[in-house]
């Protein structure tokens, strides 16, 4: 007679139950910390997920806040082409980013330096340093600042007291009004500088004895030993600043009174984008501007990791 091979025991998990009823307890296991997280997981659904979806498909319909929103497809995007003040605005937006977030670092990272060297009361010093960067983009700070350079501000009237005559007003005239813009955002290094002096102090010192012994100069050593170590800081600094350059509202809305300074010089993308969603109640097209805004910074956030590649060193590499 053939041999019957005996039958295979069911495998169990190590407590003796099935899979499905260790998922289960699992389940029960965890069931607090899911309840915990549920006020999170609605406000990521209600939030942030549903405006985003909401504003995609808006991006495709001719919507005044009053009516249904009618489907038009590409007729937003292709709008832009056409858009004067859509093109004034992307201008604006670049020259500011592209010179206002190098000029803040570079003074963020100057400061950095001088108070790495050993100030006394540098814990004061950092916490003065620092509070531009939390009161920069508040409305007080704008209005000050309007106050300061305006054609009876406090600059002016400095400037006259030394014999200066015939001068502008720094925030109406188109030649100066987005550069009162660039100094405010250079004066709110704060946030970089307390990065990069926690940078600086991770560098080693051995580094810099090896460099003085074998004569390098100051200059040198910043070239050689400062700057590669504090490559990733950097990159992390400069990601996170054009990001937030491109999102610059409050500066431009107050300074300018919601118009975009004279002859749009102070126009920002985002400024011009609350315009045409609240002020003419074009929210379709504002939602089509919203996306296009994303995209730009999302492509140039990629391009900065892509080029990090090339001048961003890492320990490991």
């Amino acid at each position: 007679m053939p041999v019957q091979s005996p039958a295979k025991p069911v495998r169990r998990s190590a407590a003796g139950s099935s899979p499905p009823g260790r998922v289960r307890r699992e389940l029960g296991r965890n069931a607090a910390a899911y309840l915990f997280l549920t006020p999170w997981f609605l406000g990521l659904v209600l939030i942030t997920i549903g405006p985003i979806a909401a504003s995609a498909y808006l991006s495709f319909t001719d919507y005044s806040l009053i009516g249904a929103p009618e489907w038009v497809g590409w007729e937003n995007y292709a709008r832009m082409l056409d858009d004067r003040r859509f093109l004034a605005a992307l201008g604006v937006t670049f020259t500011y980013v592209f010179v206002s977030v190098p000029l803040q670092l570079a003074f963020a990272l100057a400061l950095a330096l001088v108070l790495d060297k050993g100030v006394r009361g540098l814990a004061l010093y950092r916490s003065a340093y620092y509070l531009p960067s939390l009161l920069g983009g508040s409305v007080a700070v704008a209005i000050l600042w309007r106050q300061v350079f305006g054609t009876d501000g406090l600059l002016n009237s400095v400037l006259r007291a030394v014999g200066f005559t015939d001068l502008p007003g720094w925030v109406s005239t188109p030649d100066f009004a987005l550069g009162t813009l660039v100094v405010l955002n250079v004066w709110t290094f704060g946030a970089p500088m307390v990065i990069f002096l926690a940078g600086l102090r991770q560098v080693p010192r051995m580094y810099y004895e090896a460099a003085a012994v074998d004569g390098a100069s100051p200059l040198r050593q910043f070239r050689h030993i400062t700057l590669p170590m504090l490559s990733p800081i950097i990159f992390f600094n400069l990601v996170l600043q054009v990001i937030g350059a491109f999102q610059t509202f409050t500066q431009s809305f107050i300074v300018s009174g919601g118009t975009g300074g004279p002859a749009d010089s102070t126009l920002f993308y985002t400024l011009y984008l609350y315009q045409r969603g609240f002020g003419n109640f074009d929210m379709g097209y504002a939602s089509a501007l919203a996306w296009v805004l994303l995209l730009i910074v999302a492509a140039l956030t990629a391009l900065n990791f892509l080029v990090s590649k090339k001048w961003v060193f890492y320990g490991d590499r």
